[in-house]
């Protein structure tokens, strides 16, 4: 777990490497300081040397300035490493994420993975930041100040024996019981990311129905489950600096006693005990800082474990990276497939579905809400894995193909319009990034999407602003299906993606589709029978199987699902 995201350091090794040397350096001029500084007392002061004073003085201003200068240069080499450690594990976590299929991405949530690549990767920087400058600095000077105290008064060190296990103990009991608490603190993280999220995404919706008071109080309480999951987390943590002070200036009245009798007694110096009284303040210090080391790792192995459980995460889709075969045709073929969600056999969304298309033909679909319409598509460019069966295109298996071949031969345009922040034309490049200006107004005429955006002051240049807020539903579905048609795909998948337009706008594309994509095979989800009508065949999809196919005609005659829809919305439109 560890050995993976510290690999992540990359580049920025050297800068992380040279945080110690140069922490040692700073250290080493610490200890060497109070030595001085006894000296001066000593034997300069106490004999009334000015000379020896000046002298020895100017040696250790000069320490302190040696040891300034290893601190600058630590501290920025630990920013350099750790901002760039940062910069890596976030790139390697938003790469990982964009290898998930739909499957690992239904595992975690989205406010999920959005807390760990924010949050959770703040506090795994936190605490490399730490680890490569305290968890240095600390030990060295812990054992370098013990050394310097016992070679200074071995007897007066023994104050240590009986204050440093006790702070120990005390640490260790507080540190593990501090984990599972910070690990909820971060679920309750998920949570309110979440309902932001779900929030602003919604909205309009909030607006419409006057749900803010709601909506505040939900948050309110969502906010106030943070505080007290980091209230009840922390609280142990806040023990940690108590303890260690109790523990600093017990010794230190111990040693002001102590060793205040041997000065006056003569077997101590005035400075020796004044140099004493500071290494032992470096020592629980360092004890101190030992100890927040502890507990930033305590509180980043919540974090660590959550970013490692995403690159643990094996892509359930496997790309066929050497493969070298290119899509012929958009013929497609689905040969005893059935699906489940949950890799369950006896909870399958689709079961023994047997289907055979040629290239260019228009197939459409219909069927009630949950018959596994859209997952019946999404086989096809590899967006989920059969979990029974195969699903062939061009005559070959689907997962024969290296996936960006596969699906960039594939256009869907999904349920749910996605449009991202930017102007018009960027967003139609996603579906050619060299698309010419011909090539885009020519798919936005297709798509009956040429004549609004002409009507923008700024054309395709128009900002869309984040999500696409400035254009309508419909206008978006026509936009997003400009954006799949400039791919000029073999297979293009509509999925129920002309519900926000009018009748005629959607007769007008279905139009400019058996024109100008005539050989390619085009698959159109709808609710609307008129949408399908003029389909080569038509698929009838009830609870995950396929209850009838044919054309129009043909499923008036012999299905009475389909001649049910129709009915009812005739019904309707009279």
């Amino acid at each position: 777990m560890y050995k993976r995201i510290l690999s992540c350091v990359g580049e920025y090794k050297k800068y992380a490497l040279l945080t110690p040397v140069t922490i040692i350096g700073e250290v080493l001029m610490e200890l060497l300081i109070p030595a001085v500084m006894a000296m001066i007392i000593d034997n300069g002061i106490k004999q009334g040397d000015v000379g020896y004073v000046v002298k020895m003085g100017g040696i250790m201003i000069l320490m302190s300035l040696v040891s300034l200068a290893f601190g600058a240069l630590a501290g920025r080499f630990a920013a350099v490493a750790g901002m760039g450690f940062a910069k890596n594990l976030r790139r390697k976590l938003f790469a990982k994420v964009q290898s998930f299929s739909f499957a690992n991405v239904d595992k975690f949530s989205t406010s999920s993975l959005i807390t760990r690549l924010t949050t959770d990767v703040t506090n795994t920087q936190n605490a490399f930041m730490m680890v490569i400058r305290m968890a240095i600095r600390s030990p060295i000077m812990f054992i370098g100040a013990i050394i310097m105290a016992v070679k200074m008064n071995p007897k007066l060190s023994l104050v240590l024996l009986i204050v440093l296990p006790l702070l120990v103990i005390a640490m260790v009991l507080i540190i593990s019981k501090a984990f599972p608490r910070f690990l909820a603190m971060l679920e309750k993280y998920d949570g309110m990311n979440a309902r932001v999220q779900e929030n602003l995404i919604g909205i309009r919706v909030v607006k419409a129905f006057v749900r803010e008071k709601h909506e505040k109080d939900n948050f309110r309480n969502i906010a106030d489950n943070v505080r007290k999951a980091q209230v009840f987390a922390e609280k142990l943590i806040v023990m940690g600096m108590p303890v260690m002070q109790i523990g600093m200036y017990t010794s230190i009245v111990a040693v002001l006693w102590f060793g205040g009798n041997m000065a006056v007694s003569g077997s101590m110096g005035t400075g020796q005990l004044a140099s004493f009284i500071t290494y032992i303040t470096q020592i629980l210090m360092s004890l101190m800082m030992l100890s927040m080391i502890f507990i930033m790792l305590v509180m980043s192995r919540a974090s660590i474990q959550r970013i490692s459980e995403v690159l643990d995460e094996e892509p359930s889709i496997k790309d066929c990276e050497n493969s070298t075969e290119k899509v012929e045709d958009g013929s497609v073929r689905f040969e005893n497939v059935s699906f489940s969600y949950f890799d369950d056999m006896n909870n399958v969304a689709l079961e023994n579905i047997n289907l055979d298309i040629k290239s260019g033909e228009t197939i459409g679909i219909i069927g009630g809400t949950g018959s596994s319409k859209t997952t019946l598509v999404q086989l096809i460019p590899r967006l989920y894995d059969t979990t029974a069966g195969t699903v062939y295109v061009g005559g070959k298996d689907v997962k024969s193909y290296p996936l960006e071949e596969l699906r960039n031969n594939v256009a869907m345009v999904l349920q749910k319009n996605v449009l991202f922040s930017g102007t018009i034309k960027d967003n139609l490049k996603w579906g050619d990034e060299n698309a010419s200006d011909s090539e885009i107004i020519e798919a936005c005429k297709s798509a009956c999407a040429d004549d609004f955006v002409q009507s923008f002051p700024d054309k395709y240049e128009t900002d869309m602003g984040q999500g696409g807020v400035n254009v309508s539903g419909g206008q978006k579905q026509r936009l997003c299906i400009a954006r799949a048609l400039l791919k000029k795909p073999k297979i293009i998948i509509l999925d129920d993606s002309t519900s926000a337009v009018d009748t005629a706008t959607d007769s007008n594309i279905r139009k400019a589709f058996r024109e100008k994509l005539s050989d390619t095979t085009t698959f159109i989800i709808a609710q609307r029978i008129s949408s399908v009508k003029d389909a080569d065949r038509i698929i009838v999809m009830d609870n995950g199987k396929i209850n009838g196919i044919g054309t129009h005609d043909e499923l008036m005659k012999n299905n009475a699902i389909y001649r049910e829809v129709y009915e009812s919305q005739q019904k309707g439109a009279e």
